[in-house]
């Protein structure tokens, strides 16, 4: 099978890797040529995913040197690249598969609305999990989530990426699973930011649940299943992302907890920490759906340095205590 995927980052490079060894024809798109071309001469990502080699399997373009052509088009670029990407794209006869982990800031919206919004009547789904991209590249037994509104597309890409490593289950709940995966990055960056401060793991499990709490609320209120956000793509993926140092996002907040500025931070983790815009869109979608949200407010406040992380804490820890219901309560 011909598949496309967007993005020579890390995550990118990885799920071509994964997507070469089940032995199909993968083309890697990217912006940099001089890597692309580095890429192709050594089989080798040193940028962003140093001493894997890339299977021969794997060619390298870049977008816009010709048309983008493939049975299945994985998105793995950063988010807020989403919406330019699908629009260059010639032809969308193929089925999207929304790999990025993300929520489009300003508009609140997800990734799959962004790719319909540019062609509705494409096909579009998610695969997501607790997917580290250097563990994927280690052949480290891994499990992923495949949602699509039509399982019978879940499960074609359930074979496409499935191996003796990859497990993939399927599912239809595209709203959950993908939420779940652009929502963990902001808990793991005050996970990070937890860790940074000095504080220890009570401070990390109770800042971690009632995160957990506030995702499935604002996936509740969208149409979501509650049991995605208990499963793989829920608590999975959450638990991965905010207690490994592997973690981009995770890093970010440490640093934050640390007392780097915000720009410092980004500069020490070198690569795209999604959970920052999705912050500001996380805020958006509570806002918009009425849910409130107040460890993914303080997380963005303090991103936006209206806060110090220190001063974030001790007002979660002021508001006023009571005993509340998993789907109710503030």
């Amino acid at each position: 099978m011909k598949i496309a995927v967007l993005g020579a980052g890390s995550w990118g490079t990885s799920l071509a890797i994964l997507l070469a060894r089940n032995g199909h024809d993968v083309h890697l798109f990217g912006r940099d040529e001089d890597d692309l071309a580095g890429m192709a001469a050594r089989r080798e990502n040193l940028h962003y995913l140093p001493g894997f080699a890339i299977p021969e399997g794997v060619s390298f373009e870049r977008f816009g040197s010709e048309q983008v052509t493939g049975d299945i088009f994985v998105l793995a670029v950063p988010s807020g690249a989403v919406r330019e990407v699908c629009s260059n794209l010639a032809n969308a006869d193929a089925t999207f598969v929304i790999a990025s982990k993300g929520l489009e800031a300003p508009t609140g919206f997800m990734l799959h609305q962004v790719v319909l919004d540019v062609w509705p009547n494409a096909t579009v789904g998610v695969l997501s999990g607790p997917n580290l991209a250097i563990e994927i590249a280690r052949g480290i037994p891994t499990v992923a989530v495949a949602a699509f509104d039509v399982i019978s597309n879940a499960e074609r890409v359930q074979s496409v990426f499935g191996c003796g490593t990859f497990r993939v289950s399927v599912g239809d709940d595209v709203i959950g699973v993908e939420l779940a995966g652009a929502l963990k990055n902001v808990l793991a960056i005050g996970a990070g930011m937890s860790d940074g401060l000095g504080f220890g793991d009570n401070t990390k499990g109770a800042f971690l649940s009632r995160g957990l709490l506030e995702m499935s609320r604002l996936g509740l209120a969208m149409g979501a299943k509650l049991e995605t956000f208990l499963g793989p793509a829920g608590v999975g993926d959450l638990f991965a992302t905010a207690a490994s140092t592997l973690s981009r996002n995770y890093r970010l907040g440490r640093a934050l907890g640390e007392g780097s500025s915000l720009g410092e931070a980004l500069t020490s983790v070198g690569q795209v920490a999604e959970g920052v815009p999705t912050s500001e869109a996380a805020t958006v979608l509570a806002r918009r759906l009425q849910v409130q949200t107040p460890v993914f407010a303080a997380v963005e406040s303090v991103i936006l340095g209206r806060i110090e992380p220190r001063a974030a804490v001790a007002h979660l820890m002021e508001r006023s205590v009571r005993m509340e219901h998993f789907l109710g309560g503030g």
